[in-house]
């Protein structure tokens, strides 16, 4: 049985599935970028975000880092609350 990690390098030995790979990680960086960005203007730490959001800092910070790792997309409830919390809303595009 493979790890997720040997599995993941096996997969992305194929550059089919490598080039969407880091094509879907480059949009989910880009969005993390806006989001620390849009906190920081705000001037609101984690903490903050979380009690306007109504919930905890280690959720704000899971929601952060879920983006970061990749492992999980938050749902555009999630974002809008976040983007609420700041000041802000959230707006999806096709291109």
């Amino acid at each position: 049985m493979l790890t997720h990690a040997e599995l993941k390098a096996k997969i992305l030995q194929n550059s089919t599935v490598r080039t969407e790979y880091e094509r879907l990680n480059r949009e989910e960086f880009a969005i993390l970028d806006e989001m620390l960005a849009a906190r920081r203007t705000a001037g609101l730490s984690q903490a903050q975000v979380a009690e306007r959001m109504g919930t905890k800092a280690p959720a704000v910070a899971r929601l952060e880092s879920a983006l970061a790792s990749g492992k999980h997309s938050p749902s555009i409830d999630t974002l809008r609350k976040y983007a609420a919390a700041l000041g802000k809303r959230v707006e999806v595009h096709f291109v």
